[in-house]
């Protein structure tokens, strides 16, 4: 069965995962994947994660993250280009997601980077997800 929407598939597996509390969750991989992972992984969001070479494709196994009163660090997921639908938005108009709070990730001819670095490095690109 092929995946139309592989982020949103990642997305979706980890709010589904910090919903029912569980300590871990696993996907498979891809570059693109792993780009976002290690996104969340420097803002913050999750412990951390690691490349599981198993099967053709292999698995990316991401850690949750939540604070001592079993608050998830992640309170929010929102896929925002989609296969239907592409966002692209210049410098200029890279969002900032809850006033600051919160993370864009964005692909850019630069690599996958967070709206900040974007700003940062003077790029635009296509907005893949929102997480706060």
């Amino acid at each position: 069965m092929t995946m139309t929407d592989p982020i949103a598939d990642l997305l979706t597996r980890i709010r589904n995962a910090t919903m029912v509390r569980h300590d871990r969750t696993d996907v498979p991989a891809s570059k693109m994947k792993l780009e976002v992972a290690k996104i969340l992984k420097q803002e913050g969001f999750i412990r951390t994660f690691k490349l599981i070479e198993e099967g053709p494709q292999g698995i990316i196994r991401i850690y949750l993250k939540y604070a001592d009163d079993g608050e998830p660090a992640i309170h929010g997921l929102q896929r925002v280009s989609r296969p239907g639908l592409r966002v692209y938005r210049g410098v200029g108009d890279l969002p900032k997601v809850r006033s600051g709070l919160g993370v864009a990730v964005v692909s850019t001819n630069r690599g996958v980077l967070t709206d900040e670095q974007a700003r940062g490095l003077r790029v635009g690109g296509e907005i893949l997800c929102e997480i706060w």
